[in-house]
């Protein structure tokens, strides 16, 4: 048994996993959990070179994958310009799908701990946020690649605050490295860290158990839509009403790998028809929302536009189902692709 407790541990035994790895306190105290429990996963890493020990930090983890007998995937990021998160998130998860896409992984564990979510609610509320959005990150979710694959994104240490993944290393003497910009620096994320682990570190039971009742509420709250059809990347909702519109589609699309901004969840409650980062159609019909990958210069049969348009297909999902080969009269009657997702243990 591990020292600490994991979430979702049924779920891993027997799965092929990649672990996110920063050879930080979280992830390293994530991979050695698991080891506890005879859990084994390869490692993917990538090197910023932002920092003075990155090289360091790389050859360690290396160590450690040779030690333990599982693979390690590497890669350098190239130098940005403006917005270093979201480039490096955005740049971190094409390489881990890619991964999935090559390797066939079946999960995808990140390190994130009850300091983490408790900082992201937060910087979520100072932004505006329902209820679904404060709930922040989920535990366990359902994820696609871009190349439709699909694979769990699963994150065991959210109930687990960080003082104790660190004093677990230390009493263990297991070597990690930490990276001194995370609590430097004015800006406002560095602070509002602090503070949160300072927080976490007082109350730590309260902060899980409200995070818990949260989850509660979130599936409460999802009940205002139901994926009626799903065919590759294309999903087919039932709105209760169109207010539900903007939550409902970025829930599907995180699950397809994409993030709605603000703008883009406020507008797809309004208007009928978006295009989503250049990338995504999303288009009601009355209760009705679809939504695609939005392709470009598909040339349809005749034929074919006609069936879309007697079916009430919108215009703009018709490319991506003409190039996927799916029947517009299927789509219509609305149960052909019904599937559900799995509840907490199965699959």
């Amino acid at each position: 048994m591990s020292t600490l407790p994991l979430l979702h541990l049924d779920t891993l035994r027997s799965r092929s996993i990649l672990l996110a790895f920063s050879h930080g306190v979280d992830s390293t105290a994530l991979f050695h959990l698991l080891r506890e429990e005879g859990i084994l996963c390869d490692l993917a890493l990538v090197n910023y070179r932002v920092r003075s020990r990155s090289e360091e930090e790389l050859s360690a983890a290396r160590e450690l994958a040779e030690e333990h007998g599982v693979k390690i995937h590497t890669t350098h990021a190239p130098k940005w310009e403006g917005d270093f998160e979201c480039q490096a998130r955005k740049f971190r998860y094409r390489f881990f799908e890619e991964l999935i896409e090559k390797e066939g992984y079946e999960v995808l564990l990140t390190a994130h701990q009850l300091d983490d979510r408790l900082e992201w609610m937060m910087m979520r509320l100072a932004r505006g946020a329902g209820a679904v959005e404060l709930a922040g990150m989920e535990s366990r979710a359902p994820r696609c690649t871009p190349g439709g694959r699909k694979y769990l994104l699963i994150r065991p240490l959210l109930e687990t605050p960080r003082f104790l993944l660190e004093k677990y290393l230390k009493e263990r003497g297991i070597r990690y490295f930490v990276d001194p910009t995370n609590l430097e620096g004015p800006n406002e994320r560095a602070g509002l860290r602090k503070w949160s682990q300072a927080f976490v570190r007082r109350h730590a039971e309260g902060v899980a158990r409200s995070f818990r009742y949260l989850e509660e509420d979130r599936r409460l709250l999802r009940q205002g839509w139901t994926v009626l059809s799903r065919s590759g990347q294309l999903r087919v909702l039932e709105l209760e009403d169109a207010s539900y519109a903007g939550r409902a589609a970025d829930e599907v699309l995180k699950e397809l790998g994409y993030l709605l901004s603000r703008k883009e969840r406020e507008r797809i409650s309004r208007e009928p028809s978006i295009v989503a980062g250049r990338t995504w159609a999303l288009e009601r019909r009355g209760r009705r929302l679809y939504i695609s990958p939005y392709l470009r210069g598909v040339v349809m049969e005749k034929t074919f536009k006609e069936a879309c348009r007697r079916a009430g297909i919108p215009p703009k999902v018709r490319p991506y189902c003409y190039r996927e080969g799916i029947d517009p009269f299927f789509l219509e009657k609305a149960g052909f692709f019904v599937t559900r997702e799995p509840t907490e243990g199965e699959g």
